[in-house]
């Protein structure tokens, strides 16, 4: 028979101090009376770890001081402006890096295109957290740690990409390497998870403990919220819906590079059709230069060479929102990438195919953090793991 897990006294002082910090964040201005009423732990807890965060400039007294007819209450708030933390944005096509604070503004952002794979790819990235960690220096605040979004199956316990194939790594210590470099607490997951996370925190996932978050792009994923935390799955791999199948001719068709829905709708696979088609029709165009978005707004302006090409895409996004509304019923599904410019043209049709053909239709809704959202995921995630915090959770 197997044992019962048990909770450590360090884990469960983990867990104290991120419901603590939490509190305080969402519903300061606070009294530590307050606190210990709604997360029912004895007020010596609370005063310890309060005293602790204090020390750590996570949290300041407010200066307001509440009276209920005894003695006059300190209030206490979260100190967001407090700490810095860099954040950075791996993908094939850029490397997208920032310098926040803890509340999600951004004080210096960067951009730098990408379109390197192996050791050179791993170059361009420390170059980029030195610009960065340059900045922080300059704004006189700590430097938490440094979040880092990557792509592909990403291992964060282990802190190693396991495999992204555009940029050719290959079980690769991205974390021990970064945190060698740099010497600072580093955190590391899959963009498309951070992108959720951020999304959960900062974007229109705001009010929802229950959300799927849906990248379309050069490829297709997914970041899975539940109960407020990222959900990773047993191998971690959770949220690869481009491996997921369209339909049975795909079963056997062994992948390790790009899955087989990938195969079919993503952002490259549309303007590869596309250029396919404008090819056999003798067009003149610069067929190289012919993108998701061109392809769109084609069918935009009724191109008839367009319709099949997006009409079979929407298709298979309304397969593939289907499958995920049914299996995780979440408060609502967000669309963003390269693809969701065009959500005017996919959101109607897609609600319209799977409208009775599963329990619960999903909201939809498109992202409203675009590319910054895993960037905002990272600035969460670093927080709650850079202070010896237990999870990134939310309380509901």
């Amino acid at each position: 028979m197997r044992s019962t897990p048990t909770i450590s006294a360090t884990e469960m002082r983990g867990i104290n101090r991120s419901a603590i910090l939490d509190i305080i964040r969402r519903k300061g201005p606070i009294a530590r009376s307050d606190i210990v009423e709604t997360l029912q732990v004895s007020l010596m807890t609370v005063i310890r770890i309060v005293d602790e965060l204090i020390a750590e400039d996570m949290v300041k007294d407010s200066g307001v001081k509440e009276w209920t007819g005894g003695r006059r209450r300190p209030l206490l708030e979260f100190n967001s402006q407090g700490h810095v933390i860099i954040g950075v944005d791996l993908n094939e096509s850029r490397i997208y890096g920032a310098v926040a604070d803890l509340a999600g503004n951004i004080y210096t952002e960067i951009t730098v295109p990408h379109h390197t794979s192996g050791s050179e790819s791993y170059e361009l990235l420390v170059q980029t957290i030195d610009g960065l960690l340059a900045y922080a220096k300059t704004t006189g605040k700590n430097i938490l740690g440094i979040g880092v979004g990557a792509l592909g199956i990403t291992y964060y316990d282990e802190g190693v990409v396991h495999w992204a194939p555009t940029i050719e790594w290959r079980d690769f210590p991205l974390k021990e390497n970064l945190h060698k470099r740099f010497n600072l607490p580093i955190i590391l997951d899959n963009d498309v998870n951070l992108a959720a996370l951020g999304e959960t925190w900062f974007g229109v996932g705001q009010n929802c403990s229950n959300l799927v978050l849906v990248i379309i792009g050069s490829g297709i994923g997914a970041g899975i919220i539940i109960d407020g935390g990222i959900y990773r799955g047993s191998h971690l791999t959770a949220g690869e819906i481009g491996f997921l199948l369209p339909d049975r001719t795909f079963l056997g068709s062994k992948r390790d590079g790009f899955g087989a829905l990938e195969s079919q709708a993503s952002g490259a696979i549309i303007a590869e059709k596309a250029r396919k088609v404008l090819a056999d029709r003798g067009s003149t165009e610069n067929l190289e230069e012919i993108s998701a978005e061109y392809v769109f707004d084609a069918y935009r302006n009724n191109e008839e060479w367009a319709k099949p090409i997006i009409e079979d895409s929407i298709g298979f996004y309304s397969q593939m929102l289907a499958t995920l509304a049914v299996c995780f019923d979440p408060d609502v599904i967000i669309l963003s990438g390269g693809v969701s410019k065009s959500a005017d043209l996919l959101i109607e049709p897609i609600l319209k195919n799977i409208e009775g053909v599963i329990p619960i239709c999903p909201k939809i809704l498109v992202s409203t953090l675009g590319h910054r959202a895993t960037i905002m995921g990272a600035i969460i995630e670093t927080l709650y793991n850079t202070s010896d915090f237990y999870s990134v959770r939310k309380l509901s």
